[in-house]
Formats: C-alpha cells, structure tokens, sequence
C-alpha cells in the first residue's frame, strides 16, 4: 500500500512539472512570436517588471523600462525581431517558483543561443532574466576576436 502511494505521488509530480515545463515553453513561444507580430504590450506582459534583457553586444544589459525605451521604435515600426526556436531546454525543480532554460534560436543574425530565467507569478510564469547571444563555431572564433578587439578593448578601457 506504502508503494502504491509512493508511486502515486511519483507519477504526479511527474505529471505537474511535465505541465509546467509545457506552459515555460508557451509562454516563451508566446514571447518570440509578440516580438515578431510587433506586440509590443503582449511582449512585456510576459516579463516581469523588474525584467532584465542582455543582447549581443557588450553594453546591452537592459532593465526593464531601458529595454522598452530601446526597443519601442522597433516594434512601432510592424515588426520588432523574429526569432524562431530550434531547440529548448527547461529546468525547474519540483514546486518551484523559479526555472532556467537554454534555447537555439534562427533569427536575422543566424543561428542564436537564449537562456534565461522565469518565476512563477500570479498571472503565471514570465521572464525575469533573458540573455541572447550570437554563436560562433569554434573554427571561426579567432577571426572573430581579432574583428572585435578594438571594440573590446574600447570597452574594457571606459570599464576600467
């Protein structure tokens, strides 16, 4: 009897983050695709307010209220981004209010990395930490870094 309750509790805790990983990967559909249809009230109903948004170069590092400032004439303009997902991974613990995630993205810029956090709140889960990064292959890497060395050390002198 012990082990069929063990069992029980099992299969629905299975089931319960099965669901949540399920509604994670909508509400991040949900996100890329308001970028990309420019909806721009859905596309931050979907972060929290105190939301944090990294893009790909070096001084994106947006709060929430920068990141709308920034993208407005984007999204003002018909269509902000359009990234589609290739691959995801979520991960959360069971009952947990928090969860991580990783993504390939296609955009614009070509084949794109994504990973983040999410919080469950009242309204459901939304994004509290996103970053996008631009991946390069590993052959390309040190052409890369010589293209961007005067910029990075630019940037590093102002840093510093």
């Amino acid at each position: 009897m012990k082990m069929n309750i063990a069992l029980f509790f099992l299969m629905f805790s299975i089931g319960i983050s099965a669901q949540e990983k399920s509604n994670i990967d909508t509400v991040l559909t949900q996100w890329h695709n308001t970028a990309a249809e420019a909806d721009f009230d859905k596309y931050f109903s979907l972060m929290t307010e105190d939301g944090i948004f990294i893009g790909t170069d070096a001084t994106e590092n947006w709060q929430n209220d920068d990141f709308r400032e920034f993208s407005k004439p984007y999204f003002d303009r018909g269509k902000a981004w359009n990234f589609t997902n290739l691959e995801r991974n979520i991960y959360t613990q069971e009952n947990s209010k928090i969860a991580w995630f990783d993504e390939l993205l296609d955009t614009q810029m070509g084949i794109c990395r994504g990973s983040g956090v999410l919080h469950k709140t009242e309204e459901g889960w939304k994004i509290v930490h996103y970053v996008l990064s631009i991946t390069i292959p590993n052959e390309n890497v040190e052409k890369v870094t010589r293209l961007k060395k005067e910029f990075d050390q630019k940037l590093i002198n102002e840093i510093d």
